[in-house]
């Protein structure tokens, strides 16, 4: 298995802290956001490779930080050639990158790297071997407001998404999606076909709308707490939460 950490975004609403800086190393509780990440990939044996997928911008940050991981598993940094906000290839354009770049023809798990969560990516993992099918982590929300701000999915009795929509007016369901996504071998060549069919390149959940409709698609349920670390209020709550 190979994983896929997202971190080409720019990050502009919380200038100035990314200006020169990119998001996912920013710290938190002390370290990195991205720490916690790896931390997590690094206790699923099935992965051998981490690739770290950036903007030219900052590629170089993450060699640095990369350079620092002795003990993580083998970690490649990608720079997707990208400089600007206008010119970025988008979440799913850097993810079909990664794979022709490295010629992936494995299983993958695939995280945003401004996602901090507390919930066990092992666990998760397990539940994608056990359902031999593709897999999203979705966290069930009893505020009917906030779920409208996030990628809501309804599910069957056995957790098999057959709805999605995206910051929906009238939710189906209170269970959202995150970004944290495990692919089949077989899935990744669907990439390709996603993007020459012309569909939306950013957001990864745009890639899960379109596949959930093509093949099963289940959703772990996390026990934990995800993090978008998005806006200066939301980065000040969560370094007090992790006691910085």
């Amino acid at each position: 298995m190979k994983a896929v950490i997202l971190v080409a975004g720019y990050a502009t609403r919380l200038y100035p802290l990314t200006k020169d800086t990119p998001k996912p190393l920013l710290s938190v509780g002390g370290k990195p956001i991205i720490d916690y990440i790896v931390e997590q990939i690094n206790r699923i044996d099935a992965v051998d490779e981490i690739f770290v997928v950036s903007n030219h911008k900052f590629a170089s940050h993450f060699n640095k930080w990369a350079e620092s991981k002795n003990n993580i598993k083998n970690i490649t940094v990608l720079d997707d050639g990208t400089s600007t906000e206008e010119t970025r290839r988008g979440a799913i354009g850097d993810i079909f990158y990664t794979i022709t770049e490295k010629n992936i023809d494995d299983d993958m798990v695939i995280i945003a790297g401004d996602n901090l969560f507390t919930y066990d990516l092992k666990e998760n993992y397990d539940y994608f071997v056990s359902k031999g099918d593709d897999c999203v982590c979705v966290k069930q929300f009893d505020d009917p407001e906030m779920i409208k701000q996030l990628g809501v999915v309804l599910l069957d009795e056995d957790n098999k998404i057959i709805d999605f929509e995206e910051k929906p007016e009238n939710p189906k369901s209170n269970k959202a999606s995150f970004a944290t996504y495990f692919y089949k071998k077989e899935t990744v060549p669907l990439f390709k076909t996603y993007l020459e069919e012309g569909n939306k390149p950013d957001a990864p959940g745009n890639f899960l709308a379109w596949l959930y409709k093509r093949k099963p698609v289940y959703a772990y349920v996390m026990n934990g707490e995800c993090y978008d670390i998005g806006t200066h209020k939301a980065l000040r709550e969560v370094r007090e939460i992790f006691g910085e």
